[in-house]
């Protein structure tokens, strides 16, 4: 594995793996406390609510960004539960519609689309995943969206190269995913609503 992308998956993960065992430990110890006592404070449960929070952030980033054979598989409880568990910050909801296990690669597509739309929506609002006809359809839904338009541009038409920031990594590292698996992507972008399909 000495390909850029495969490097930068690899990383991913690693840090997601690094992170997940400090979290989950201080998390016991919060458990812990409780049970030994220890009154409920508005302290500590703004340490309860920021454990959980990275941590489903750091799932979610384990999949979007970490590394994974493209024939590997990923159950249905597993996506779900992480798109609910990111979904408890309560600015955006997520639907997952497809049935079934489904290929670790076309969830990790799935996944940096999903990060894409988010950051498209300053207010929230609401995804959905839908299988339709053997691709799957993206529906974002929001009061309004904050469009870059050569950001998403650089998504649909590989010959389009956009310099990005740290906070706009995925649209990067997705229209990589999308040129190296020779998937085209359609978008339907208007106020209120975003449509994308692969």
């Amino acid at each position: 594995m000495t390909r850029r992308d495969d490097l930068t998956s690899l990383v991913g993960t690693r840090i997601c793996h690094d992170l997940v065992n400090p979290l989950g430990a201080i998390s016991n110890g919060v458990e812990l406390m409780t049970l030994s006592g220890v009154q409920r404070s508005p302290e500590l449960d703004l340490i309860e609510e920021s454990i959980q929070s990275a941590s489903a952030r750091i799932r979610f980033f384990r999949i979007a960004y970490g590394s994974g054979a493209d024939d590997q598989m990923m159950g249905r409880a597993e996506i779900t539960t992480t798109l609910q568990a990111a979904g408890r910050s309560g600015r955006i909801s997520y639907t997952w519609g497809p049935a079934g296990d489904q290929r670790r690669g076309r969830v990790r597509t799935a996944f940096l689309l999903l990060q894409c739309l988010e950051s498209a929506m300053p207010r929230g609002g609401t995804i959905t995943v839908s299988d339709i006809d053997g691709g799957w359809q993206i529906t974002a839904e929001a009061d309004r969206f904050l469009v870059d338009p050569p950001l998403w541009d650089s998504l649909t038409n590989p010959r389009i190269r956009v310099d990005v920031s740290a906070a706009q990594v995925h649209f990067a590292l997705l229209a990589e995913d999308l040129t190296r698996n020779k998937v085209r992507l359609s978008l339907g972008i208007r106020e209120t609503e975003i449509v994308a399909r692969f």
